[in-house]
């Protein structure tokens, strides 16, 4: 019995780290799943196709499912990711990873989870596998759903479901660097938390794009990050841009005509470009 399934990353509009309140929307950049069951139960074996990643999220996510369906002392499982979505610089590379998985399991037993029971099943893994220091409820919830959220991650609420065009582009810059989530210290966006609120209420007062670049501007600060890349994209005409995650990507949110100018001015750095764009398409099982 297999299942396959994939959900996109997403981009922070506001980082809850400071405040336990975010906001993200996905992205169309996808990581894809499949899950085949076994008959050896309590042998879950996962691979993270092509990297060198701890599989560890991904195994966590098979065995939360077996168990939630009382199908662990029948089957075990292989499990197999492959992404389009960059690993550990801020685009939600586990949220999306938790929630593919956690729906090709579904579909391996030929059931399907309701929205809010997946993405809760996926948050659960990821603080077991110690994969996030917030449980990343608005990445997740983004991912699943698609379109945009506003969350209280601490309380795993929605308070608001946003839509960014989808006409309009999205520019990832990345650093040749990662920065896992669990490096993360806390203690380093204390200061900038009565801010980071300031943020949250604009997003949802309506001001996605303002909340992305205020938030992308207090983290960038907090954690060291150079605001050079993004104050370019913002003269060169982007629409929003900052930090996404913990970084060190950095997003830009343009019209078509805009791609050109921001693009060459990135080049001039180290790392690579990605151009994607809004999705309004969440996790979705795999023909």
């Amino acid at each position: 019995m297999k299942g396959i399934a994939s959900a996109p990353g997403s981009a922070t509009v506001v980082n809850a780290i400071a405040t336990g309140r975010g906001a993200a929307f996905a992205i169309d950049l996808r990581v894809r799943a499949e899950v085949n069951l076994t008959t050896e139960p309590g042998k879950i074996v996962g691979y993270v196709g092509g990297t060198s990643e701890s599989p560890k999220l991904i195994e966590t996510c098979v065995r939360k499912v077996l168990q939630k369906l009382d199908a662990n002392k029948k089957y075990g499982a292989k499990v197999i990711t492959s992404t389009d979505v960059p690993i550990a610089v801020g685009l939600s590379s586990s949220s999306s990873a938790a929630n593919a998985v956690v729906l090709a399991t579904f579909a391996a037993l030929g059931d399907e989870p309701e929205p809010m029971e997946a993405i809760n099943l996926g948050v659960d893994a990821a603080f077991e596998a110690g994969t996030t220091v917030t449980g990343a409820f608005d990445d997740a919830s983004a991912s699943y759903l698609g379109g945009g959220v506003i969350t209280d991650n601490l309380e795993r609420k929605i308070l608001r479901r946003f839509q960014v065009d989808p006409k309009l582009r999205v520019l990832i810059y990345i650093p040749p660097r990662k920065k896992y989530t669990r490096e993360i210290n806390r203690r380093q966006v204390k200061p900038i938390a009565e801010l980071v609120k300031l943020a949250h209420e604009m997003a949802l007062n309506g001001n996605i794009f303002r909340a992305l670049t205020v938030n992308g501007m207090l983290y960038s600060v907090a954690m060291g990050y150079d605001l050079t890349p993004a104050l370019e994209a913002l003269e060169l005409g982007a629409l929003a841009s900052g930090v996404t995650g913990t970084g060190p990507a950095i997003v830009a949110i343009c019209k078509t005509q805009k791609i050109g100018e921001i693009k060459k001015a990135w080049a001039k750095r180290p790392g690579r470009i990605v151009e994607t764009r809004p999705s309004l398409e969440g996790a979705r099982v795999e023909k």
